[in-house]
């Protein structure tokens, strides 16, 4: 780090001034219908350079501020390849009609909106732990569009349910979520440690879900025996599925046995994919075209996680982070782990993670799976605090959105609280530590 504090010049007012004008353009994205990617990206560029401009005219060293830049990149570059090839298959199951299938299959069944609504809130709290919570809020959200795209209270609720169970299904896996596997990485706890979080993480998703389940619709999809023909896989469907899953596998243990990033094992994925479409079309006529599949991907979700963490790095830059360390001597680790969950839903749990790692107060484990805990699931109280809930809003865009998750997140904050409780039964009460 640099060694300097620059909260109280012009450059940190003007930065943060530019910070806070973004977010509230992408709070307020439907009135005044302007894409969230479009403030984001604006302010994380125009932050730096103005940082930029202050270390000319001051005539300061440069630097430092180029190696942090050069960092924040390779931070940034490891989430946006790992998005990039986890919405490329995604857009490759919906070309080969997997997901058609999948909405047969569940519609055909007679199911009513709330059964979908808690099968698909089930799945991503047990599939996350494994796949990561953004590739499954990816994968069901897509699901939950393609059973009724125009059932809007169906969507709004289960977009929140499938964001919020994707959360707490990965705080309690190491490399389920982005700030869990920071906290295994960095060594605060053993893989068996964070086994412990799954009661506190189950038990807060499940009153969330029945308080949202209160405004999910009766009846059920749309289902016509007669006239809704059965959908088929296209040739390849089920490859490209196990192929997906290996893609997962493959990232998953590259970092843990061999410490790359998650992303180089996606785009080992990526490759296999393309050569897999390569050897379908040499063969077959119902081969697919793998560039069409990355030209659908959406690029103002990639860009929006592009503009919003490099503005978060300039305040990280500029000093603002070093006021979330400051939470720990005011308040003690208690109250601060549970405040850094409010954080991490207005500003991203990563940067708040990284910089509470690198501050490195002296916590026990209960400590410590404690803040792993309210970063990973604060980050569900507001629709972009997560990535889950910034890839559903891309998924399902003009439906799930900043403010139609405001709405409801009175039910995410008492799931949260009730979390915290159990939290304090095991850990305090009970002592397991």
């Amino acid at each position: 780090m640099h060694g300097l504090d620059l909260t109280h010049t012009w450059a940190g007012w003007l930065a943060l001034a530019i910070f806070v004008i973004a977010y509230y353009l992408i709070a307020t994205e439907e009135q005044y219908e302007i894409n969230k990617a479009k403030p984001a990206l604006f302010a994380g560029t125009s932050m730096f350079m103005v940082i930029g401009i202050y270390y000319a005219l001051n005539g300061l060293n440069p630097d430092p501020l180029h190696e942090e830049m050069v960092k924040l990149v390779e931070e940034i570059a490891e989430i946006y390849f790992f998005l990039f090839v986890a919405m490329t298959y995604i857009e490759t199951l919906i070309e080969r009609g997997v997901f058609d299938a999948l909405k047969f299959k569940l519609v055909s069944k007679g199911y009513s909106y709330k059964k979908l609504f808690w099968l698909t809130g089930l799945l991503a709290f047990f599939i996350s732990p494994v796949a990561d919570n953004l590739t499954t809020a990816l994968i069901l959200s897509t699901v939950l569009f393609t059973i009724d795209k125009t059932n809007r209270e169906f969507l709004v609720a289960g977009a929140i349910n499938i964001v919020v169970a994707a959360n707490a299904g990965g705080a309690w896996s190491p490399f389920g979520d982005i700030t869990t596997l920071m906290a295994w990485t960095a060594g605060k706890g053993e893989f068996a440690d964070f086994l412990f979080l799954f009661v506190p993480a189950f038990s807060g998703w499940v009153l969330t879900a029945w308080l949202l389940s209160r405004y999910v619709p009766k009846g059920e999809p749309h289902f016509d025996a007669a006239t809704e023909f059965k959908p088929v896989f296209k040739e390849g469907g089920m490859a490209v599925v196990w192929l997906g899953a290996f893609t997962i596998f493959i990232a998953v243990m590259g970092h843990q046995f061999f410490h790359f990033p998650a992303m180089w094992g996606m785009m080992f994925g990526l490759s296999l994919l393309k050569l897999y479409s390569y050897r379908l079309n040499r063969r077959s006529a119902e081969g697919f075209d793998i560039f069409l599949s990355m030209k659908k991907v959406e690029n103002d979700t990639l860009l929006f996680f592009f503009g919003i963490l490099s503005a978060v790095g300039a305040l990280h830059y500029l000093g603002y982070l070093r006021y979330v360390h400051h939470l720990y001597d005011l308040v003690g680790a208690t109250a601060a782990n549970i405040g850094v969950g409010f954080i991490s839903a207005i500003i991203d749990n990563v940067p708040v993670m990284s910089a509470i790692l690198k501050a490195s107060p002296q916590m026990g484990i209960d400590q410590w799976l404690l803040v792993t805990m309210t970063a990973g699931i604060g980050g569900s109280l507001i629709s972009f605090g997560s990535a889950a809930g910034v890839g559903v809003m891309g998924r399902m865009r003009g439906i799930y959105t900043f403010g139609s998750h405001l709405r409801l997140a009175w039910t995410v904050l008492a799931g949260y609280i009730l979390s915290l409780l159990l939290w304090y039964l095991q850990f305090e009460v009970m002592g397991l530590y």
